[in-house]
């Protein structure tokens, strides 16, 4: 019998947006929307774009952002209940992000503990912010340039034959992860690549429609 393990992405999954759109869209200045285009049609790597981007804003400016999402980001519906799902099926969840450690953390507080939270280390130190990549592609990553590797990190986890790996994404850094799933339940920009590349998906908009997706044992 198939053992489910969830990797669930954070930003625009979790949360209704992206929360590095946001804080571009209010703190950076107009070149960032030409990298973030670059990200999304893969002429740059993800590492090298969200580094540029978060390159764009002063480090003096870390109070302002974290309030400014504390205030804004909106947690998806039924995340609560997907979360308390997960630990009355005994299902491990773990989030996967390519967001940054100094809003992922403080947004997912209230709904933990997770199995793991995996996401990139924003610093402050220097005269704009820097980004940091504890969990770097492995060996086997054909892109060698994720930032957050997803797929490394499911790897890593070293799975069994009898897992049943669950993805759930919305955007261009769960592409390959969503690969290597069993079941991917998807939105937005990676329902439309999985529609596009051939890769099976169940599409959703709430958590709601996760845990009946997932209480049905989908798995094509």
């Amino acid at each position: 019998m198939a053992h489910p393990i969830i990797f669930c992405d954070f930003d625009g999954t979790i949360t209704e947006t992206d929360n590095i759109i946001s804080l571009m869209k209010a703190f950076a200045p107009p070149e960032w929307e030409q990298v973030k285009d670059g990200i999304l049609d893969q002429s740059i790597s993800i590492k090298e774009g969200v580094s540029k981007l978060f390159s764009l804003i002063p480090s003096s400016q870390k109070d302002e952002m974290i309030q400014y999402l504390s205030n804004t980001a909106v947690i998806r519906e039924g995340f609560k209940e997907f979360v308390d799902y997960t630990k009355e099926q005994g299902i491990p969840l773990y989030i996967v992000s390519g967001g940054m450690d100094f809003f992922v953390q403080p947004l997912l507080k209230e709904y933990g503990p997770f199995n793991g939270i995996y996401c990139n280390e924003a610093s402050f130190n220097d005269s704009t912010v820097t980004i940091h990549w504890p969990h770097p592609c492995d060996d086997h990553c054909e892109n060698n340039g994720c930032g957050c590797c997803k797929p490394s990190i499911l790897r890593t986890l070293s799975l069994t034959e009898d897992s049943e790996v669950i993805v759930i994404g919305d955007s261009v850094t769960d592409i390959e992860m969503a690969k290597l799933g069993d079941t991917v339940l998807a939105r937005d920009y990676l329902a439309r690549t999985c529609e596009e590349q051939g890769i099976s998906y169940h599409p959703f908009e709430t958590f709601y429609d996760c845990i009946n997706l997932i209480g049905k044992g989908v798995t094509t």
